[in-house]
């Protein structure tokens, strides 16, 4: 009997298995540092901060006993070390938050003076022209231990960090320096012209000292 095949165009492939993906390498055994110790009774492992794992051998032990006690002993070592990564990549993101922090901090201090600059002098040279008083120069400066002062030649220097006072007690401050163009002591005197421009300056005084600096 004959049989007529059904003609198909090209040949039949079937499909081959799908391509599995590849499986990770093993994690590569632990370095060990193999330290002789006389006076160890037994082998002790001690994982450092940076991973490194040390082996104490004791003094009557063997280097072929010390490695059968790591290798029976690495899933608490690769614990110790994987604890150890993750402490050690903690602290060096705390150290650049913290050094993004710094960056920040000296970014808004440098704003903050050149604020000073601009807003403090025109302030003083105001309360200047106010009280019939000249200034030959005013500096901003970075004064630790004083908010201003003023010198015979009537050079006036104003701590920067005044322009983030309430305008009350940067007044006071620029007013006091102001008055020693007229006295360059702090006798009664001079504390009655104080009191004759800033009736409240005694409690600005006390202000300033609550932040730890005089004037």
């Amino acid at each position: 009997m004959m049989q007529t095949l059904l003609p198909f165009p090209g040949s039949l492939t079937l499909p081959g298995p799908p391509d599995l993906p590849a499986l990770p390498d093993p994690p590569a055994p632990p370095t060990l540092v193999f330290v002789r110790h006389p006076r160890a009774r037994r082998y002790i492992i001690r994982v450092a901060d940076d991973g490194t794992v040390r082996v104490t051998v004791p003094r009557r032990g063997s280097r072929r006993e010390a490695e059968a006690f790591a290798a029976r002993e690495r899933a608490w070592i690769e614990r110790q070390q994987r604890r150890a990564d993750a402490a050690r990549a903690s602290r060096e993101r705390e150290q650049q938050l913290t050094a993004i922090d710094g960056i920040e901090l000296a970014s808004l201090r440098r704003a903050t003076r050149d604020r000073a600059k601009r807003e403090l002098p025109p302030r003083l040279l105001e309360l200047a022209a106010q009280h019939g008083l000249a200034v030959s120069r005013v500096s901003i400066r970075d004064q630790r231990w004083r908010w201003g002062s003023c010198s015979r030649t009537g050079h006036i220097c104003l701590n920067w960090r005044l322009v983030e006072m309430p305008e009350a007690i940067r007044d006071y401050v620029l007013i006091h320096e102001l008055m020693h163009l007229k006295r360059m002591d702090h006798s009664p005197a001079f504390w009655k012209l104080v009191a004759a421009v800033c009736p409240e300056y005694k409690k600005a005084r006390a202000w300033l000292r609550s932040q730890a600096r005089e004037s």
